[in-house]
């Protein structure tokens, strides 16, 4: 409510801005290349099955292949780090949101059965005001239906939209907010499902971020996937032997 009452006082001001922003942005298509691969395939072993799931960063905008992009990434820097060979697959929409995302991308994802699935969703949700309510019911949606299918669930945390410099002080401000909001419910449901939390440590200075200012560039999805590998806990990937 707090934020709300922050917001109508600036729609004056607001409706401008995102209006010239959405207007004037750089627009950068999504990765080419296959929607997945194999890191780590001369190691041994049984490939570990990931998959990534969300928005447009999924769809790896920002870089030219879905290889550099954040699923390709933590492939490698999870294939590295067990010492095995991982299977990844990346079902990501550009502009989609989670509810979007239970209609539209789900059912496709759960055909391969992943070990473990990497939920990556909250800029579409920040900036279109997705109700907190409909944003945690997607999420919980789709955790259900990834852990039925036997699947390790992980949320990246939601960006911090108050550091996209390519939008405006106040608009970013007010979204940064928003979607802080949104994140504290994620976590919120993170506790709730045993499901891991994923912090984005990403430096948000030019040389992590890609043409647009908005989507991370090769260096920056490096980092995050690194950040990412880092901070789950899978003993479902033992080491070779």
């Amino acid at each position: 409510m707090r934020w709300w009452l922050l917001l109508l006082p600036a729609l004056p001001l607001i409706l401008p801005l995102a209006l010239h922003t959405r207007r004037h942005a750089l627009r950068l298509a999504p990765a080419a290349g296959p929607a997945q691969g194999l890191a780590g395939a001369q190691l041994s072993g049984e490939p570990f099955r990931l998959l990534v799931l969300g928005e447009s960063t999924v769809a790896g905008v920002g870089v030219s292949c879905l290889q550099h992009a954040l699923a390709g990434c933590l492939a490698q820097a999870l294939s590295e780090r067990f010492g095995r060979p991982v299977a990844w697959r990346a079902c990501g929409e550009n502009g989609i949101t989670a509810a979007q995302a239970c209609e539209r991308l789900l059912p496709r994802a759960l055909d391969d059965s992943p070990e473990l699935a990497l939920l990556v969703f909250g800029v579409n949700d920040s900036t279109g005001l997705t109700s907190l309510r409909r944003w945690q019911l997607a999420l919980g949606l789709m955790t259900e239906a990834l852990k039925a299918r036997g699947a390790r669930v992980a949320f990246s945390a939601v960006p911090p939209l108050q550091h996209f410099h390519a939008l405006p002080w106040l608009l970013r401000t007010l979204l940064g907010a928003r979607a802080a909001l949104l994140d504290a419910r994620l976590r919120r449901l993170a506790g709730q499902t045993a499901a891991d939390y994923c912090a984005v440590s990403l430096p948000f200075s030019s040389r992590y971020l890609a043409l647009d200012g908005y989507h991370p560039s090769g260096l920056g999805y490096r980092v995050w996937a690194q950040g990412v590998a880092e901070r789950l806990t899978l003993p479902a990937i033992p080491a070779a032997g």
